[in-house]
Parts: C-alpha cells; sequence; structure tokens
C-alpha cells in the first residue's frame, strides 16, 4: 500500500464514522473540482479539518482560564491554516519538503502562567506560532520553549455526548477476554480515550527525549477525558485495554487498517465539562468554478477544567510524578 503524506494522515477518518449523506444535491463532479487537488469527497473531511482545530481551541481557553498555565499549539495540524482548505495542503506539502512531515510531535504545549513572556519572545523569535513544525528540535529557541514546558498534549475529540452514551456510568467488571481484568462488553457504548498503535513509539520517543511528560486529552461534546501516556501504556502492557482494528479512510479514498486503543474513561481523570454548548453551523467552502461543497462546522463552546485536571497541572508544574503518572 503506498505511503500516505502527511495531509491524507491529517484528515483520515474512521469509516464507522462517514455517515453524512447530503440530500437535495445534484452530483459533484469530484474529477473538476479544482479546490484541492486531492479531491475532497464528502463533507466528512472537512468537518474533520474543522472538528479537530476546535477541540483544540477549547482546550486552549480552558487551560488559560485557569490563570496558572496557558497552552500553545506545537504539532502541525495544530498549527495548519484553519479557514482554507488549499493552504492547509500547501502547508502539509511544505511540512514533507522540509523533511519533517514523518516526525510526531504532540498537539500542545501547556505552561506556566508566569512562563508567558519568555515562552513568547522565545516563538516570536522563531517567526510565530506557524513556524514551530518546521524548526528542528535541536534549535536553541525551540530548547527555549521546551524548556518551559509542563506537559505535551496529544488531543482526540470525539462527536458524542457523552451523558447519553447507553453505557455510561457502568461499573467495570471482570472480563474473560481480558484474563479476568476489569472491563466491559465487546459492544459498549461509553467514552473512551483513544491511542493509535502508530503513535505509541513516537511518542513515547518525544518524551524519552524531551523530558516532558504527555498526556491524551479527549474532548467530547460535553466533557473531556484525559490520561498520562505512561498510564495509558501500562494499561496496554497489562491486557486491560485490547487493541481494536479500525479502518481508516483519506481525502483521497484510499483506506487504511489501523490498531487503536479505547481506554475506558473509568481509567482516566475528569478534564473538564462544557459550560457553555457549541453550536453547530453550516458553512461550505467553493472551487474556482463556483462549486459548493457544503458541510457542518462546531462554533462556541466553553470548556472548564475540573478539579482533577488541576491537580496534574499542579503536580507537573512541581515535579511531581502525577504530572508524568496521572
Amino acid at each position: 500500500m503506498p505511503r500516505q503524506g502527511p495531509f491524507d494522515v491529517a484528515l483520515s477518518v474512521p469509516t464507522e464514522d462517514i455517515e453524512v449523506e447530503l440530500r437535495g444535491f445534484t452530483a459533484v463532479p469530484w474529477s473538476g473540482f479544482l479546490l484541492n487537488p486531492r479531491r475532497l469527497r464528502g463533507s466528512d473531511f472537512l468537518m474533520r479539518w474543522s472538528q479537530g482545530r476546535w477541540s483544540e481551541d477549547r482546550i486552549i481557553e480552558a487551560t488559560s482560564a485557569t490563570s496558572e498555565s496557558f497552552a500553545l499549539p506545537y504539532g502541525p495540524s495544530s498549527t495548519a491554516p484553519n479557514d482554507d482548505v488549499r493552504e492547509f495542503e500547501l502547508y502539509f506539502e511544505r511540512l514533507e519538503m522540509a523533511g519533517l512531515g514523518r516526525l510526531k510531535r504532540p498537539d500542545l504545549l501547556v505552561f506556566r502562567e508566569t512562563d508567558r513572556d519568555g515562552v513568547a519572545d522565545a516563538v516570536d523569535a522563531l517567526g510565530g506560532i506557524s513556524e514551530l513544525p518546521f524548526t528542528p528540535e535541536n534549535n536553541p529557541r525551540i530548547r527555549e520553549v521546551l524548556g518551559h514546558a509542563l506537559l505535551g498534549v496529544e488531543c482526540e475529540n470525539s462527536l458524542w455526548v457523552v451523558k447519553r452514551m447507553p453505557d455510561y456510568g457502568s461499573a467495570l467488571t471482570p472480563q474473560r477476554r481480558l484474563g479476568g481484568k476489569l472491563g466491559l462488553k465487546k459492544a459498549a457504548v461509553l467514552p473512551t480515550i483513544i491511542l493509535k498503535e502508530e503513535d505509541r513509539h513516537p511518542l513515547r520517543e518525544w518524551q524519552a527525549g524531551s523530558n516532558i511528560p504527555i498526556h491524551i486529552w479527549h474532548i467530547f461534546f460535553d466533557m473531556a477525558y484525559g490520561i498520562s501516556l505512561n498510564r495509558a501504556e501500562d494499561l496496554i502492557g497489562d491486557g486491560a485495554i485490547e487493541p481494536t482494528v479500525q479502518i481508516f479512510q483519506a481525502p483521497g479514498g484510499a483506506t487504511t487498517r489501523k490498531l487503536i486503543y479505547k481506554i475506558y474513561y473509568q481509567h482516566a481523570y475528569l478534564l473538564g465539562e462544557s459550560e457553555q454548548e457549541p453550536r453547530p453551523v453550516a458553512d461550505y467552502v467553493m472551487d474556482r468554478n463556483g462549486h459548493v461543497l457544503p458541510y457542518v462546522r462546531f462554533s462556541g463552546g466553553k470548556l472548564t477544567l475540573h478539579r482533577e485536571a488541576l491537580e496534574v497541572l499542579r503536580a507537573a508544574a512541581a515535579g511531581s510524578p502525577r504530572g508524568c503518572d496521572g
């Protein structure tokens, strides 16, 4: 199977999530859709494009609202253009040409509020946040930024309302397939934190090389959960979380099978809850010939960090193991 570029990887969607069907529109001749040479095939990919940035923006806002810490985009998906599909693709083409397209960095970095000015000066000297993915990590300014970081955050998101999921609130019970370890039936529908097998080694390498703990923060429509990479690895290594094969489809149509781990929210800490729900907003992109591709994006909403998340950040600031293993 041909190697996928970073553009396709960033926009790949699990096929089980491709459920949008638009009625009342005539067929779009995709071979002539000139907005993007990869020819985004449907609204699912545009929703994915906007959904990831929306969830990261909620985390950045929630972290800054604590007055104790703040977060900045760091990974390529986090700093990519978010208002133009063609610019989004050109950004990833530039990243690949620079030889940095396959590097795995956490999506966000979290810092102490007291370090804001020092971090801002280092980022400005590099040319701004958008230049971070194009700068090698041996650059002195990047090393300065990383020297202030408390956590690296890998962001995931799901379009589910947690409190309405059928198995939310269910107690974990011994499962034969897990060798007696606690879990739920395979078909259970509940909040889980996603970790891709292909990301495990690169994230562990980055964590070891930077000496900055990585946490996975998974945002749902109404709630959010977090877990440290170390804790996730312990659960996987112990057999408490089994791998699942999931099929992903890229904008160009290619599909790949990937192993992912769905970590029960009961193993995680509560990251936050939504004080204001986001609003679905109708939007569209148009090619130069006037073809329109509609999609839905989310606007607004407010996430407030929970006490458990604040404890993790404070522990990281104090150098406590909780910041690494929470």
